[in-house]
């Protein structure tokens, strides 16, 4: 193997994870394909661990793939998203082998669970081929690298949101499919001008963009920065968020508003720093992008009853919190830490509150909330951990994130920015604590389902991290 191919080798563990898993699963019994959940779990974990042990900057392939600590925090980040939602879809394949075995007749699991019996292993390999396009979008520093990236992060996503196959899941499906098909178009567009205003593709080619051509440079980097914001969820192309997560089950919108959000994210930033900040003023771009997505999210939020559609705005709000160091990234030190922890302690307590909603998947709306601090404290105080944290208040990690954007928005001149963050956050408050305030209100529960057992302790786990990793990080 090649040097160059030795610089992907955590996307190419879990790619081959994914292929392994799929030859397993094709030979295995339908209803009985845990095996391939198992697979991709040793894969994330084996990418996980060649990263920390590889780790050094480099770059591969005549530079249009760069490894530094950024490409190693994505793939850290990603490899235990893969870990925790492929844990959390054992609860679900569990229930289908139950209910089949109860009564004889897998076909009738399918339509009480929604989840088939192939499906365990479509779940498996369509999560780990998007999360290697996450890990390809950290490290991409080549505009044809990077459509292909969003390709690979996005394409398995809109399969994985129609997994159920009812009308609500194919119409979620479809909805994600069609913003994917129209913003990947209109990335391509953007990156076809940027070739012929530069001549070649790589970013380093992109500090030509001066002189006459700033005003098409300023558009089209405008278009490339529109599809990997469709890839994000932010505003203006998060149409397909609420209908995407709200149609699917919770273990697939945990997948859909965290793997590419965290490539994505870097994918931006490595992008946008290479670009003269003198000639195209993308740091105000940024900046109006981030306060419309951290409002409209915080708008649309307060209305929602729905669990699932409540945390579909919350995700596109805390886009625009991610984006504040993304827009001082080339005026402070302090922006790419900010975002690199931030992006962690986000996925942490995200997936911590999908899971909560996973270990009941009948409780749908805040009303079926009532009554949970009593028959289930545990899962209770691991949700309230989950939703302070994604308000960004201590004790967990997510206040450090925020800590640490808003210091380095101050810091490179953009003081008026962290404070529309900050009221935001405040704002977001109100919903969270509409979510909060039945966990412990008095009267009998509204409902006495039992909790799914991986769901629970995912859920438990991660709220312990969100809280331990307050100390542990160094840039609070």
């Amino acid at each position: 193997m090649s040097t160059d191919a030795l610089a992907l080798l955590p996307e190419i563990v879990l790619a081959l994870g994914a292929v392994l898993g799929l030859l397993v699963g094709s030979f295995s019994p339908p209803g009985r394909e845990g095996g391939v959940r198992g697979i991709g779990i040793v894969a994330a974990v084996a990418a996980g661990v060649v990263t920390v042990a590889r780790s050094g900057a480099t770059t591969a392939f005549g530079g249009t793939y760069v490894v530094d600590a950024a490409t190693d925090t994505v793939r850290v980040v990603v490899a235990g998203a893969v870990v925790a939602t492929l844990v959390l879809a054992g609860d679900v394949a569990g229930n289908v082998r139950k209910v089949a075995l109860q009564t004889l007749d897998v076909r009738k699991a399918s339509s009480i669970t929604g989840w088939t019996g192939r499906t365990d292993t479509a779940f498996a390999v369509l999560v780990q081929l998007s999360a290697v396009g996450a890990m390809v979008l950290g490290g991409a520093s080549d505009l044809l690298l990077l459509a292909a990236a969003v390709l690979l992060a996005g394409l398995p996503l809109a399969a994985l949101a129609g997994l159920a196959r009812d009308g609500r899941s194919t119409e979620a499906a479809l909805k994600y499919f069609l913003s994917s098909a129209l913003f990947g178009l209109v990335l391509l567009t953007g990156v076809t001008v940027l070739l012929g205003l530069t001549g070649a593709t790589a970013y380093t080619a992109l500090d030509r963009l001066t002189g006459p051509t700033a005003g098409a440079a300023a558009v089209a980097l405008l278009l490339v920065l529109a599809g990997l914001l469709m890839t994000i969820g932010g505003v203006p192309a998060h149409f397909w968020v609420p209908d995407a997560v709200d149609g699917t089950s919770p273990v697939s919108g945990a997948v859909l508003t965290t793997t590419a959000k965290v490539g994505g994210l870097v994918a931006v930033w490595r992008l946008l720093v290479a670009v003269p900040a003198d000639t195209v003023p993308w740091p105000l771009l940024v900046a109006v992008l981030a306060v419309a997505s951290m409002t409209l999210g915080n708008l649309a939020a307060f209305a929602q009853t729905s669990l699932r559609r409540l945390l579909a705005y919350s995700t596109i709000s805390q886009v625009g919190y991610l984006l504040v160091p993304v827009a001082v990234a080339a005026r402070t030190p302090l922006a790419l830490p900010a975002l690199l922890g931030y992006l962690a302690a986000y996925a942490v307590t995200n997936l911590a509150v999908f899971a909560v909603v996973a270990a009941r998947p009948e409780a749908l709306e805040i009303a079926d909330q009532r009554g949970l601090g009593r028959r289930h404290p545990v899962l209770a105080v691991s949700l309230v951990v989950g939703l302070l944290g994604l308000v960004g208040t201590p004790p967990t990690v997510v206040f450090a994130g925020k800590l640490a954007g808003f210091t380095a928005a101050v810091d490179g001149g953009m003081t008026w920015l962290a404070a529309v963050a900050v009221l935001n956050s405040v704002a977001s408050l109100v919903y969270y604590l509409r979510w909060i305030a039945p966990l412990f209100a008095a009267g009998d529960p509204v409902l006495r389902d039992p909790t799914a057992p991986r769901a629970r302790a995912v859920a438990v786990v991660l709220a312990v991290v969100s809280v331990v990793g307050l100390a542990a990080v160094p840039w609070v």
